[in-house]
């Protein structure tokens, strides 16, 4: 029988490798293998690294929103706290941008990128990152976490003298972005699967750069957790328990998911295009207008604190513990505090995409997760389907990922009894966001950026080129 993939039209002799034959080739090929176990080797420092740093931000956070308040006297953080925070916060990061090199990464507006970190900004990237999470940021670790990662996998390529290619480059970038954040989201495969998305690549290139990301990922998580088990330190991984039961999905569930999705992705193409107006508007002038907008958001915080009378930190923060206390108790939240964290985390977290340095990931799921909890009293719906869909269709819009947000909220979750709806809200909001009206593109820093017909925030290379 004839080989179903065969060309038959193509002369004898001249017909192309087949896709699956490249990719045995490329397997077998001695520099390739040299690539995978270099990669491995990688994971190696490149989670330590990470270890520390994810270490350090989480002590300077306990410091700032816990320690220092208790040690002036104060139970809990004054609803005053974000302003002097966020204000030294917004001047740290106006001086990075402005004098080192990198700009203290890549901004936040503009999605996740697979590379582009490279030794010379490392620096610059972490520095902004520690003066933005710990101060009071609406923004999560994991896109400084995929700078060092790439960074330092590139720099440690250069130490050992391996030579370097464009291909080459593109797989320790990856390895070492997926080695430093898989446990940033609590499993090596969402790691894997997320960098995998954001590259873009297809075919044969798609193993080529999933083997090096995963075996490195894998590599990682076992450092991070072997290395915080002897050393007794702790860094914080994106994890929640739910202190509600999971139901049964009905038809009402569906439904709901459908309109949700929707809704959500509306309402987070909103955020992330005021998003990118703020890096334009701070691209203008970057250190007075970053501190202006930090300050802004201190102030979301401040508002939070006096109108609920509940902790300006549930504003002020990545979103991580929150999210976990709303899903361990999501009937603690009354409406009133619910609506209000709503409007203020959104009106900061939109301020601080385009002018901190951070991640779009964890804010992101809490705004998706407080909506789904909000709204889920409505007939036929409920606590753990709300919170599944709201935190797919948000995460899905965001960062134009499907793939990567199912599988994340789907272990985040920890069970598969909602697969179906995270499936169903996050195709929906990937179409809803794909169909909206373009917006611009994020400016590179110092530069206002022109309109663009690129969807943002676009992710892989076409968010790349337009950041």
């Amino acid at each position: 029988m004839r080989d179903p993939d065969s060309q038959p039209d193509a002369p004898a002799g001249k017909r192309q490798p087949e896709e699956a034959d490249r990719l045995r080739e490329l397997l077998r090929s001695p520099g390739y293998l040299k690539a995978l176990a270099f990669c491995a080797l990688i994971g190696v420092p490149v989670s330590l690294v990470a270890f520390f740093f994810l270490v350090a931000l989480h002590q300077l956070n306990h410091l700032m929103w816990a320690d220092l308040p208790e040690a002036l006297g104060w139970e809990a953080p004054p609803w005053w706290w974000p302003l002097p925070l966020l204000l030294a916060a917004g001047i740290a990061v106006g001086l990075v941008v402005t004098h080192l090199p990198g700009g203290g990464g890549h901004i936040p507006a503009g999605g996740l990128h697979a590379g582009g970190g490279t030794a010379r900004a490392l620096p610059g990237v972490m520095l902004a990152a520690l003066a933005s999470l710990p101060l009071g940021a609406t923004l999560g670790p994991e896109a400084p976490l995929i700078a060092l990662g790439g960074g330092l996998a590139l720099l440690l390529s250069e130490l050992a003298r391996v030579p370097v290619t464009a291909q080459s480059t593109v797989l320790l970038g990856t390895a070492g972005a997926a080695a430093a954040i898989s446990v940033i989201f609590g499993s090596p495969l969402v790691a894997a699967v997320m960098l995998m998305e954001v590259a873009g690549v297809g075919g044969s290139r798609l193993f080529v750069v999933m083997l090096p990301a995963l075996l490195s990922s894998g590599v990682g998580a076992l450092v991070f957790t072997g290395f915080g088990r002897w050393t007794g330190l702790k860094g914080d991984s994106l994890s929640m328990k739910l202190g509600v039961p999971l139901p049964r999905l009905d038809t009402g569930d569906v439904v709901w998911s459908v309109l949700m999705a929707a809704a959500i992705a509306v309402a987070v193409h909103l955020i992330m295009a005021g998003g990118r107006f703020t890096a334009l508007f701070v691209s203008r002038r970057p250190l007075a207008h970053t501190t202006a907008c930090a300050l802004a958001a201190g102030v979301c915080a401040a508002v939070y604190a006096l109108t609920t009378g509940r902790s300006p930190a549930d504003v002020a923060s990545s979103g991580q513990a929150t999210l976990s206390s709303l899903a361990a108790d999501p009937h603690a939240w009354g409406v009133g505090a619910l609506i209000g964290v709503l409007l203020c985390t959104g009106v900061a977290y939109t301020l601080c995409l385009g002018s901190l340095r951070g991640g779009p990931v964890f804010p992101t799921l809490f705004l998706g997760g407080a909506v789904g909890v909000l709204i889920a009293p409505l007939p036929g719906l409920g606590v753990v389907p709300g919170l599944a869909v709201g935190m797919a269709a948000a995460l899905t819009s965001a960062l134009r990922l499907p793939v990567s947000s199912v599988v994340l909220v789907v272990l985040l979750l920890d069970s598969a009894a909602m697969v179906p709806v995270i499936i169903l809200a996050s195709v929906v909001a990937f179409v809803t966001t794909q169909l909206l009206p373009p917006g611009r593109a994020v400016p590179a820093v110092g530069k206002p950026a022109e309109p663009s017909t690129a969807r943002s925030p676009a992710v892989g290379k076409a968010d790349s080129d337009a950041g």
